[in-house]
């Protein structure tokens, strides 16, 4: 259902190293870069995560609630993005645990613009 999902960023050039370094391991890469936005995903028939600098060019601003969340594909998966999102400079908006007993084990960073990503993994 989801196309994709687009965040702004203040630098473009910076968006797309973090995001590509940070889902590399699970075939995210820039599959399309068009200056202003960029979309970030294994494949154009695959959901995506666009980043852009706002169209009207005001700076950009990280939405109060909204967040991206990315399911890597395990618990030590979300450990490992979790743990290489503040490598690369993100901050630590909720350390990795379980949220929901047996359901639900999320992890929690603000990227370089203060936009929030969430890992999680489901069972």
């Amino acid at each position: 259902m989801i196309g994709y999902v687009t965040i702004g960023v203040s630098d473009m050039s910076r968006a797309k190293a973090f995001y590509s370094e940070l889902l590399g391991d699970i075939g995210a890469k820039v599959l399309l870069d068009m200056g202003r936005i960029a979309f970030v995903g294994e494949s154009m028939k695959a959901p995506m995560l666009a980043v852009c600098t706002p169209y009207d060019g005001e700076p950009n601003q990280p939405g109060n609630g909204n967040m991206v969340a990315i399911q890597p594909g395990s618990k030590e998966a979300v450990d490992a993005h979790y743990k290489r999102a503040l490598e690369l400079g993100a901050s630590c908006d909720g350390e990795p645990g379980q949220r929901i007993p047996d359901q639900f084990y999320g992890a929690y960073v603000r990227d370089l613009d203060g936009n929030k990503l969430a890992f999680f993994h489901f069972g």
